[in-house]
């Protein structure tokens, strides 16, 4: 059975036999394919937990993905920016889930990086810096800012899955904003893969002008 266009990521092998398939990440197809790890070692089959996240998200209106394939083009400070800028009516609320896993600087920006994250009977509550503005950030999670995350894809892919199903966010939410690292990995798979069946409403692509940066911008267009 070929598998279906909406599950295979954009930059796979052109054989790919989909993310979701026994073989995914082991057919000879998948041989040299930057996807191969990530696809080898998670379960075979539809994620159980993807009909958990999709109940979780599916009262939050919006949700918006902030990319750039270069770093250092300010993907983290228009994050907090636009969170900021939305946040200010009263009326709104506002979500934002730090996905950048080795470089977790949304805490900082926000001035929230000395806050710790509370359990309770419904997950994990996420770190509120305004009535209506709420931060998760594995930021929260390290013994001090200078600690190091060193994780393969599938130990981030589980965190992420965490921000997603086990965080107490308010069904409520109007705008759940998404800081991701630079590039197309492991993160960003994990994010689509994960949101597909809530839904995602749009992403915003950040550069700056020179074409160095360019140059790897124009590569998320297509992700």
């Amino acid at each position: 059975m070929s598998a279906s266009k909406d599950n295979v990521p954009a930059d796979a092998n052109e054989h790919c036999p989909g993310p979701e398939s026994a073989g995914a990440g082991k057919a000879a197809g998948c041989a040299g394919c930057p996807n191969q790890e990530i696809c080898s070692t998670q379960a075979s089959g539809p994620d159980p937990d993807l009909a958990l996240v999709s109940e979780r998200l599916s009262g939050i209106r919006h949700k918006l993905l902030i990319l750039s394939g270069k770093g250092g083009v300010g993907k983290s400070t228009f994050t907090a920016q636009l969170a900021f800028a939305l946040a200010s009516n009263d009326e709104r609320e506002v979500g934002v889930v730090d996905i950048d896993v080795c470089g977790p600087s949304v805490p900082k920006i926000m001035g929230c990086e000395r806050e710790e994250i509370h359990r309770s009977s419904n997950g994990w509550s996420p770190v509120y810096v305004q009535d209506n503005l709420a931060v998760m950030s594995i930021g929260f999670m390290l013994p001090d800012e200078d600690s190091a995350v060193i994780w393969r894809g599938p130990k981030k892919n589980g965190i992420i899955k965490q921000f997603l199903k086990d965080v107490d966010w308010s069904p409520t939410t109007d705008y759940l904003l998404f800081d991701t690292p630079p590039g197309t990995s492991d993160e960003h798979l994990s994010v689509v893969q994960l949101l597909r069946d809530s839904g995602i409403t749009g992403a915003v692509i950040l550069t700056t002008p020179q074409e160095v940066a360019l140059q790897d911008v124009r590569k998320e267009i297509d992700f």
